[in-house]
């Protein structure tokens, strides 16, 4: 909202320094700031207001130290994340841009899921709340709003390097009256709707879904861009759940996640810096680095109270929302294929939970007695019964967390 105001200012007023709002940078840093306030100083207040409503943790009794403290610990502190990014984002931000926009919904969404199984479970004193199957359908329908909007929205494009023929170079030397070849740029940017994203590590790193089998992607390529979406959707939304053990380290991972997320879109949104690294250039992508700064905003903000010992809980309200909005940002800049990397700790959290069922699964079938991999999943579990006190464990996987990010940095030139 303030973005239209001060752009009305410049424009039609000239008013000094209204100009400032024009620039990315500017209002991502206020974004941020704003954020981190906002969740500051709202957080104690929410934190009260759930106390009041009684809507404390219920524990499972699991034999881990320190668990019985965490009995009657508010949750529903996602809640304090959502306002710490939709409020900046309103202000700051460019709403009719389509990113932005799929971007709220999908905080809205997944934040409304996980608040009513988080209500549920508080109103039936267990730890069921909403039906697993009602979770997943509501999950694929935002899969669906997304994975359709990205493949058919005219304003989601990306920008490709066509290299002119001899004939067009000589014309554009002439065009540009320079004095040969070597000072132009031999080729242009084509705008097009094609469905490319990222591969890691290679060379010519660049994949087309709506080519993986053949022309079926002139006509026919959502077939297999939507389907790719949801269950990206669905893995982050859960993994980022089942992350979400232990107090602050979601939160604190979401956070690095969210970081290098930020850099990924300010370069592909800027077409210098897109042109330099060699990478798609994203028409209008830049945009969402309003949208990252207010979301790592958050979650910083949100570590004041979360931290151990946790003065209140995102519960599903805000752990389904911070992995399907971690899932939804990445396609968009087209970095989804990153994710198995950058949200490495998302991921080795839910593959030993996947492990340790199968694991179990077949050897009880197999010898009558299930056996385990980990002394407990999510994997985090393990570490606390290995004796490792919780502070420490959140401290390692966030250093995991970042060596994981820089690395994916570091893949914009490693081909």
């Amino acid at each position: 909202m303030l973005y239209y105001l001060f752009d009305y200012l410049h424009e039609s007023l000239d008013f000094p320094g209204a100009g400032v709002f024009q620039y990315i940078s500017f209002r991502a840093g206020m974004a941020f700031i704003f954020s981190l306030l906002v969740t500051i100083f709202i957080g104690k207040k929410i934190i009260n207001i759930l106390q009041k409503k009684q809507l404390g943790e219920e524990i499972r009794k699991l034999g881990l130290e320190g668990q019985e403290e965490k009995a009657g610990v508010p949750t529903m502190g996602g809640i304090i994340i959502i306002l710490g990014i939709l409020i900046p984002v309103l202000l700051f931000s460019q709403l009719d841009n389509v990113y932005i926009i799929l971007l709220m919904i999908t905080t809205v969404w997944l934040g409304f899921i996980g608040g009513l199984d988080d209500y549920l479970k508080k109103k039936h004193k267990n730890k069921d709340g909403l039906a697993g199957k009602y979770k997943i359908v509501g999950q694929v329908v935002l899969g669906l709003i997304v994975g359709f909007t990205l493949y058919f929205h005219p304003n989601v494009t990306v920008k490709e390097k066509r290299y002119l023929a001899d004939s067009e170079l000589q014309a554009k030397v002439q065009a540009e009256q320079v004095y040969s070849e070597a000072d132009v740029k031999n080729y242009e940017l084509v705008e097009t709707k094609d469905l490319k994203t990222t591969i890691p590590f290679f060379k010519n790193n660049e994949l087309d879904y709506g080519k993986i089998f053949g022309d079926i992607g002139s006509d026919y390529g959502w077939l297999i861009f939507v389907p790719i979406v949801i269950f990206i959707i669905v893995a982050m939304s859960n993994a980022a759940n089942l992350t979400d053990g232990i107090d602050g380290l979601a939160t604190g991972t979401s956070a690095i996640i969210g970081l290098a997320l930020g850099i990924f879109a300010y370069l592909s949104g800027n077409v210098v810096f897109s042109d330099y690294l060699n990478i798609l250039y994203i028409p209008n992508s830049g945009e969402m680095v309003i949208f990252i700064a207010a979301f790592v905003g958050s979650t910083l903000g949100f570590l004041w109270y979360n931290t151990f010992p946790a003065q209140v809980f995102m519960g599903d309200t805000g752990s389904l929302m911070l992995g399907g909005v971690i899932a939804v940002f990445a396609i968009a800049i087209r970095k989804e294929l990153l994710l198995p990397i950058l949200a490495g700790i998302f991921v080795a959290e839910n593959l030993s939970v996947v492990l340790q069922v199968s694991y179990f699964k077949y050897t009880k079938k197999k010898f009558g007695e299930g056996k385990r991999i980990f002394l407990m999943s999510p994997l985090h579990h393990h570490f606390q019964k290995v004796g490792i006190k919780e502070p420490k464990i959140v401290m390692r996987f966030f250093l995991v967390g970042l060596l994981l990010a820089v690395l994916s940095i570091v893949t914009l030139k490693l081909r």
